[in-house]
This record gives structure tokens, sequence and C-alpha cells, in this order.
């Protein structure tokens, strides 16, 4: 049973991580029809060995690879290789949960500057006036 290191800290088993190997869509001739190197892994977050703050902050991630259930699911299907591909889907899972370790910092809401709200309203009468410009104002 091989470790999966994400950070210094946080590593998991291989054994839960789940693979179906699949076969690619797009071109690519007969090879595509006949071999499935697509690479699709499958990860269960809710029964996972992670550590509770990295399930809650995965399952609160707005990710398109993580579904309503709490799995992730990536697919590779970037080369013609079946290893390459797995290896591809391995480093994209790792970035994944590796990303919700990082604690974003706190924005500091800030005024606008007195020369950029100038600008702002210059550009907003230049534009008004262009507009004046377009319409037919007839005094007949």
């Amino acid at each position: 049973m091989a470790a999966i290191k994400i950070s210094n800290s946080v590593s998991i088993q291989d054994s839960e991580l789940e693979w179906q190997f699949i076969r690619s869509s797009g071109a690519g001739g007969q090879h595509l029809n006949k071999v499935s190197t697509a690479a699709q892994l499958i990860f269960d977050i809710k029964s996972s060995s992670l550590p509770e703050y990295y399930q809650q902050r995965l399952l609160a991630k707005a990710d398109h690879r993580i579904t309503k259930s709490g799995k992730i699911i990536i697919k590779c299907q970037q080369s013609r290789s079946q290893d390459f591909n797995r290896q591809t889907a391995l480093e994209q899972f790792i970035a994944l949960v590796a990303s919700v370790s990082a604690v974003q910092k706190k924005r500091i809401a800030t005024k606008p500057t007195k020369g950029s709200q100038r600008r702002r309203v210059d550009t907003k009468k230049q534009k008004g006036a262009t507009k004046a410009l377009r319409q037919n104002k007839s005094n007949f």
C-alpha cells in the first residue's frame, strides 16, 4: 500500500482512490476505438482518511469536479498513454486537495481614489454626450 503525499502532514492511502479506464472521446482514429486510455479518478471525500478540516473545505469548494454527493471525479484524456493520463489525473487530484489547505488572506476594503472616481464620471459624461448626439431632436 503506497501513500499519496498531499502535504507534509497529510497523506492518503492509494486504496482510497478508485480508478476507471475508459475510452477517450474525440478524434483519434482506430486507436481510439480499441483502447481504453482515458483515466478517471474517483475519490469519496466523506469516507476518506483526510482530516475533518480538509473534508469540510473540499465539500464547500465550488469546483465542477466535486459532485453533490461528496465525490471528486477527475477525468484525464490528454494523452494516448494510459499511464500518462493516470499520472496527470493524480497530479490534478493532489493539486485540488492541497488547494484547500491554503488559508485565503482576508480582503481589506479600500475606497476608490479621487482620480479614479473623476475618470469614471468623465467617461460616463462622454458616453452620455455621444448618445445624446445620436438622438434625432427636431424643432419643427
